[in-house]
Parts: C-alpha cells; structure tokens; sequence
C-alpha cells in the first residue's frame, strides 16, 4: 500500500510540471494591467492562464493515469480523458437533483466543485484509467469483437468503471466534502501555526514520497483554499491567500543552498572538489527551479538528524511568513522563476520581504548545519566512508569519463546493479528518483548503483525500490526503458 501512496505521489508530479506554463501566461496578463490596464490584451492572455488553472481535475487524471500504467501509452491519457468526463457529466448538480428528486439549489455544495477543477476526482479516474490498462490492454476479445481488444478496450472499461465511481459519489461525496472542508478550516483556524504545521509534516513526508497529497489539500480544490489556483487568478484575500507557498521561498532559495555550503565547508579537503560539484549543482537547482530533493537526499539518509532540523526550520519559515501576511505564489515551486513573476502579481503582499527573510535562513541553515555535523560528526558527503565519485564504473572496473553516451553506461551500471534485466518487473521515475518494482530486493548491489551515481536507495518491502538519482533521471530512466527493451 505504501508503495502504491508513493507511485500516485510521483505521478502527480507530471500535471504540476505544466503549471509553469500557466504562471507564465498569467504574469503576462498582469504586466499588461499594471502598464497599460485590464484590456482586451489582459483578458487574451489571462483567461489563456486560466485555462490551465480552472483544469487541474483533468491534467490530474491524465498524469496519474499515464503514471501509474505499467507502459506509458497514449491509450491511458484517452482512458483517463473518456472516464472523466463521464464522472464529470454525471455528477453535474442539475443532474444531481434529477437523480434524487429534489431542487437543484438543495443539492450539496459539494457537487458544484467536482466537475474540471477537482483534483480529487482527477485522480481518482486517473487510477481506474491506468487499472484498466494495467487489466485490458492485452486482453483479446472473441472474434466478434476483435476490433474493440486490447487497447482500444481500454477507454471502453474505463467508461464503465467511472460510472460506476459516479454512483459510489453521489452518496459518500456530501460526507467526503465536508470533512475535507472541516479539516482544511482547522489549518485555516490555526492561521500562522496551522502553516507551520503544514510546512513541517511536508518536509517529513517527502522520504515516503507522500508529500504531494498533503500539499493537493492546501494547494488545490480539494478542501477549499486552492492557493495555488486563487493566488494566480487574484481571488480571495490579499495577505491570506498565498500563505500556504510563500514560507517555502526562503527554504528553497535561500535554505537549501546555505545547507548545501556547510556540508562543503565541512567536507574533507582532498574531497571538497568533488562535494561541491555536487552542491552547486543541486544549489543552483533549489535556487533558480525550487528543485530541492537532490540536496535532501544527500543528507535525508546519512544524516536523519539534519533533515528532521531542515522540516522544523521549514515549518518555522512557513510561521513567520503567514504571521507577518508576507505572501508570493508559485505555479511549479518556490525558486527564482517562480517568486519574479510573483513580484508582477498585484496579490503578492510584501513579496520582498521573504528574501529578508530567506538571508536570515541562509545564516541559521549555514550556522546550524555545519554545528551539527561537526559536533556529531555526521556522514554527510566528503566525510568518514560517504565518499563521493564523479565517475561511473562500468562492469569491467574500467574507469569511463563523461561523454555522449555517459547515460547509456549509467543505465547499465544501474540495470546490473538491480540484479538484471530479470528482475526489473517495472520502472519509472519522479523529478529526481528511480522508482522501481524488483522481483527480488536482495539482489541489488547498493556498491554498484553508487559507482553509477546514485545518492541512495531506498528499499519498501520485498519489491519496492527508489534510487535517487538527480536531475538527470529522466535521461537515465529512458536509457533504462531503451535497454530493457532490447
């Protein structure tokens, strides 16, 4: 089951990587009302942004459909497609009313927010689409039926299933809707402590890939807030919305970055060279995209200590930010890209005051990091036998220096060192992890995946594996699927 948690986690992450584009669109509305006013201009590339905002529900179907499939296939985005907008139709309140014979205007509030928008239900239908797949896709029909196998049988189980989820959610969604409204109101409640809480169970969730489902709670439609979504359109209240983001600015830009420095510092000389090219990568990374997982997993396994301080210091950034109603948005996560195009955002209240902030962060991560790993001589790279390698082993023992086909030889380093072709039974991967289901865990060679570049491994019972990789992964992933493919 938790394998399963952690795979719907990764694959959310392929809807969220189109949200850029959205901010995008929607900062250069907001550069046109700021110049010249809301005119034809504004409202073009505004309602373009807003395109993308008012859809998440279906984006979330299609990524977790495509995501939790066994083979990434056009025929699951179809599926997911087709099952949600039966869900959809079936569930509109006009129909709701019709269905239980009352007044449309009695009908549960609910029901007006799980039509596009709805994340909830967008990954819902996203994991029948890719069950159907995983089921359908190589099932052959009679004769008489040829036509509609495999595949093309997908969408048609899809179709049917959704239905069937309609039907389930026309009873238990007024339930479902108000305990997730009850629940994000008590965080709302909470004000500046409710954010903090929030920052630290994020940061403490990241390890079991769980993160992403507490965030779709405070960032999307699912209780209510849509911060996200309400701070790019301008709604709700200045200061407020936006609360729910806008801690994290100084731990991605500022934080992760001033970590990544101590560990340098504190690395053994001879090994400094190497640590930093590591360091800087995944600085620059955190700062710039808000990519923060390659320096977490650095420390997140060798250091646990450093990573519960890092979760504590996230939920203090996430306090002070909403206590002072400092607020910035992001469309992806809380780098450079995102927070300038924060600043154009008339919602924005005080943005510049969290790069204040994110100085005063830089010094606590940089001063208590380098405290902690000295005093407790922790195993952070460069240090005792966490010794880094910026070569890739190859299974002769032959040193090989990067070049053109660095990935192909990575790919094989990492196939071999998971026990082979064999026993890789599925693969994919999330922004910077491998994510794997092995026939057998005991096989692998942590020794070899490291040679290859691997900052971890993370094993989940007998079968489950992640290997954390980079920012690269996606390279290395498709080289992967090439080769096991051969």
């Amino acid at each position: 089951m938790l394998n399963y948690l952690q795979r719907i986690g990764r694959s959310l992450m392929l809807p969220v990587a189109v949200l850029p584009a959205a901010a995008i669109l929607v900062a250069i509305a907001n550069i046109i009302a700021a110049t010249i006013g809301q005119n034809a201009a504004y409202a073009f590339f505004f309602n373009a942004g807003m395109g993308v905002l008012e859809n998440l529900g279906l984006l979330f179907a299609i990524g977790v459909a495509i995501g939790m499939a066994k083979k990434n296939d056009g025929a699951t985005a179809l599926a997911a497609i087709v099952g949600f907008l039966v869900v959809d139709k079936m569930l509109d309140p006009e129909n709701v009313a019709v269905y239980l014979g009352i007044a449309e205007k009695a009908v549960n509030p609910g029901f007006t927010n799980i039509g596009f928008g709805n994340v909830f239900v967008g990954i819902a239908v996203g994991l029948i689409a890719a069950s159907c797949y995983n089921k359908f896709s190589a099932v052959e029909l009679p004769d008489a039926f040829a036509f509609f196998s495999g595949k093309r049988l997908v969408p048609i189980m899809t179709a049917l299933f959704s239905v069937i989820l309609a039907f389930v959610l026309l009873f238990i969604w007024p339930f479902v809707y108000s305990a997730l409204v009850a629940f994000g109101k008590s965080i709302i409640d909470l004000g500046a402590v409710g954010a903090g809480i929030y920052g630290v169970a994020n940061r403490l969730l990241i390890p079991l890939g769980l993160h992403h489902a507490l965030n779709a709670v405070f960032w999307f439609d699912i209780a209510g807030i849509n911060d996200v979504a309400n701070f790019q359109a301008q709604t709700g209240t200045k200061g407020i919305t936006g609360r729910y983001m806008a801690g994290f600015f100084p731990i991605m830009m500022f934080g992760i970055p001033a970590a990544a420095l101590a560990m340098y510092h504190t690395a053994q000389t001879k090994y400094q060279k190497q640590v930093g090219s590591i360091m800087f990568a995944g600085a620059i990374s955190a700062f710039i995209v808000g990519i923060t997982e390659p320096i977490e997993f650095v420390f997140m396994f060798v250091a646990p200590l450093l990573y519960v301080v890092h979760a504590l210091l996230t939920g203090l950034s996430l306090f002070i930010a909403a206590l002072f109603h400092w607020t910035a948005g992001f469309a992806f996560s809380a780098g450079l890209i995102d927070f300038v195009l924060s600043l154009i955002n008339p919602f924005a209240n005080h943005p510049l005051m969290l790069v204040v902030q994110g100085l005063v962060f830089f010094v606590l991560y940089y001063v208590i990091f380098r405290f902690l790993i000295v005093k407790f001589n922790l195993n952070t790279p460069g240090r005792g036998t966490n010794i880094p390698t910026s070569q890739v082993v190859d299974s002769a023992d032959t040193v090989s220096t990067p070049s053109a086909s660095k990935y192909a030889q990575t790919a094989t380093t990492i196939i071999e060192g998971l026990g082979g072709k064999e026993n890789i039974t599925s693969l994919t991967n999330c922004a910077t992890r491998l994510r794997l289901e092995l026939a057998d865990n005991t096989k692998i060679n942590e020794a070899q995946l490291k040679s290859a570049g691997s900052a971890g491994i993370l094993k989940n019972g007998q079968h489950a594996t992640q290997v954390i990789i980079g920012t690269h992964v996606q390279q290395v992933a498709d080289e992967m699927e090439r080769q096991l493919e051969l």
